[in-house]
């Protein structure tokens, strides 16, 4: 996809290049740990991008199954690359508003992480999200705090989305819980970051 073409569905979701990535994330393992993702889940990787945390949700799940879903084939195949050698991971090429057309089974758990901000539609997102869990399952939408982007570096630059584009834990809750969800929590994900947790009502 050009920059144009995703610039235009996720306003400022461009994916990072893999050293600030990493120097922002440097143990992605822990992160989907601290997001409540364990053992035996089946996860859909929402805008999974380059894979960064598909291969974490893999290695956490061990024998339970991850599914990465990107507009992007070149993302996906960066995706694939990444999680190279781990057998539980099954990559989804489409547009996230056809979930249900797409998956070929509910999950449990669903991550979006560093692309929510961008989504144009996001309660009706969030329901399409819904309609592909499993009855309790889990919705994680990992977010910058709404801090202005001079404030949020990486490697010395001011890394991020626009700051008018940030989203604050409880503006995530007003958008997401119609959708039928209710938050469950908010997890601190230093340095610059939080994850809103949502649990799929009845």
């Amino acid at each position: 996809m050009n920059v144009d073409k995703q610039e235009a569905l996720f306003p400022a979701t461009i994916m990072p290049d893999p050293d600030w990535w990493q120097a922002l994330w440097p143990d992605p393992l822990r992160v989907v740990q601290d997001l409540g993702v364990t053992t035996g889940m089946s996860v859909l990787d929402l805008c999974c991008g380059d894979g960064y945390f598909t291969a974490a949700l893999a290695k956490q799940v061990e024998n339970g199954e991850v599914f990465g879903l990107d507009l992007d084939t070149q993302m996906l195949a960066a995706a694939e690359s990444a999680c190279a050698g781990l057998r539980n991971c099954s990559f989804l090429q489409g547009d996230a508003m056809d979930l249900h057309q797409l998956l070929p089974k509910p999950v449990d758990y669903c991550l979006m992480a560093n692309t929510f901000h961008g989504v144009p539609e996001q309660t009706a997102l969030a329901r399409e999200i819904a309609r592909v869990l499993k009855p309790g399952g889990l919705f994680a939408v990992v977010n910058w705090h709404a801090r202005p982007r001079e404030e949020t570096p990486v490697l010395g630059q001011a890394r991020g989305p626009r700051t008018e584009l940030r989203m604050t834990p409880e503006r995530v809750r007003t958008v997401v819980e119609p959708a039928g969800f209710q938050q469950v929590d908010v997890i601190t994900l230093p340095p610059y970051h939080y994850g809103s947790l949502f649990r799929l009502r009845g």
